[in-house]
């Protein structure tokens, strides 16, 4: 375990309002109308993938998937960015420093001693884990070194660019720099426990929201854009967690304490609990507000479509406290299918539950910024490739055993487009969306009539309330049936390619 015992002034355990006034007395921040302070996180307003790196030693060196996404750093390299980003922090004349635990059910706390080099910095590690109890005395922390003014020299520290984010299992520490986004202190700690959860204690990370009502428990699987927040996120269930969560044998339980929203096109009407929770102590990243006014204009994606917000669990009404929950019985994979060829809503079989897992597919439209408009497929296996150290096979392995083991039913939701690709279809309504929800959850489409569809033998629904039957029927729904099958067939092809390049290994 790594010890760091700094000499500079530090700040330790601030809450969250005093953070608020050191983020805007140090003009670090601007204060909205509603309350939240809104900043702007420089040159990177999103993760970078391939800046992170796994330091290769004994205990990672024959356990870890390395790959694009899981590189290896050596020891050497570690240790001297360690000890040069502790040299620069020595410098500061001020350093904020945060005791946290992440995972909401106690047998499986992990504590995080979060050191940051801003207030504002430190109050996104407030809202997104679990405060420490005060007074608790926790040796063996994980240490976060956050310094987003500390530039690597790739020859010098093994890294690629001046930004990086490098974990060490072996000295408990995550280093990250070069980059003032915080997400990237968000998705660090889901990395090491997407490792340590699944080979020490047997719970199953996955990237997902979870929600809970009267019908019991539900999982919503997706990649960013797809709706896992907003889905989760319906005023007549309690929220668990928006983004991330653990299945243990005794069931879900979110490995957060906050949640971390995108904000684009944001309004009171379509999302009434995340809007109302942008308020004192939420912290919004790279957005405007409107001209002459400190009010958030939700709309304008200038610096980044990728707007954010994060807040702590309980600024949802009804959010459950602690956030833990039985088994599922139902999970949705989401996918936003630019192309307009999946149905609504799918039931899927066995082995298309491990067909659509391993491949993780989305579609986005890809680079509005520059022009570009056609639809890209993506592929993230489990629906998380960025944040998984292991063997894909190694995640989809334990979901399948846990539905063997606990038998909710799987579907697979499309929250992307209908009667054409992007540019010519509609996106499909969130109202139509939230009405199958409903439907899957109060055990309407238990008992109905499924047929079976074009693409990959999926079974969809012929009747749902609240639905136009011709939504649920894609090729219906384009104005040229011919035009619908050639999409189909491309996509089944590129879905059939990625497939085949991860059925090797998993059953």
């Amino acid at each position: 375990m790594t010890i760091f015992s700094f000499k500079t002034h530090i700040h330790y355990q601030l809450s969250p309002e005093h953070l608020t006034l050191q983020a805007l007395s140090r003009g670090h921040a601007i204060e909205s109308d509603c309350g939240a302070l809104v900043i702007s996180t420089g040159k990177f307003t999103g993760r970078s993938p391939a800046d992170k790196f796994i330091v290769k030693e004994a205990g990672t060196e024959n356990l870890v998937d390395w790959n694009h996404l899981n590189q290896p750093i050596n020891k050497n390299h570690f240790f001297k960015l360690l000890t040069d980003i502790t040299n620069y922090i020595e410098r500061l004349p001020e350093v904020w420093i945060r005791d946290v635990t992440a995972c909401a059910d106690p047998a499986y706390s992990l504590p995080v001693r979060v050191i940051t080099e801003d207030p504002q910095s430190n109050l996104f590690a407030s809202n997104l884990f679990i405060d420490a109890a005060p007074g608790s005395d926790v040796p063996e922390h994980w240490h976060l070194m956050h310094a987003p003014g500390f530039l690597a020299d790739p020859e010098l520290h093994g890294t690629k660019n001046s930004n990086f984010t490098v974990i060490s299992f072996e000295a408990k520490t995550i280093l990250i720099g070069g980059s003032a986004y915080t997400g990237e202190i968000k998705k660090s700690v889901f990395s090491i426990l997407n490792l340590l959860l699944p080979v020490y204690k047997d719970v199953l990370g996955m990237h997902c929201s979870a929600s809970e009502g009267k019908e019991g428990v539900a999982l919503f699987f997706g990649l960013s854009g797809t709706g896992k927040t907003t889905l989760s996120a319906d005023p007549g269930r309690r929220l668990i967690g928006d983004d991330e969560i653990g299945w243990s044998n005794n069931g879900v339980f979110n490995l957060e304490g906050g949640c971390y929203a995108k904000i684009q096109g944001l309004t009171a009407e379509r999302e009434p609990s995340i809007y109302h929770a942008v308020r004192t102590g939420a912290l919004v990243e790279n957005t405007l507000f409107h001209p002459g006014t400190k009010k958030i204009n939700f709309d304008d994606v200038t610096l980044t479509e990728n707007t954010r917000v994060s807040y702590p669990l309980d600024f949802i009404p009804g959010a459950k406290m602690p956030a833990v929950g039985g088994h599922p019985k139902n999970i949705f994979f989401l996918t936003c299918d630019a192309y307009g060829v999946l149905p609504p809503l799918s039931r899927l079989t066995k082995e298309q539950v491990r067909d659509f897992f391993l491949t993780g597919y989305t579609a986005r439209v890809a680079g509005t910024e520059h022009g570009e408009r056609e639809p890209k497929p993506v592929f993230s296996p489990c629906f998380g490739a960025p944040f998984l150290p292991l063997p894909k096979e190694h995640y989809t392995n334990m979901l399948l055993d846990r539905i063997d083991s606990f038998q909710p039913v799987v579907w697979l939701l499309n929250t992307g487009w209908t009667g054409g690709p992007y540019g010519i279809g509609k996106r499909i309504g969130l109202d139509e969306t939230r009405a199958l929800v409903r439907a899957v959850l109060s055990g309407e489409l238990d008992k109905g009539m499924y047929k079976k569809h074009t693409f990959l033998g999926l079974r969809v629904p012929l009747k749902c309330s609240g639905v136009p039957e011709s939504t649920l029927d894609p090729r219906a729904n384009w104005p040229d049936p011919l035009a619908y099958d050639d999409a189909a067939e491309r996509l089944a092809g590129q879905f059939a390619m990625e497939l085949n390049q991860g059925l090797v290994a998993c059953r």
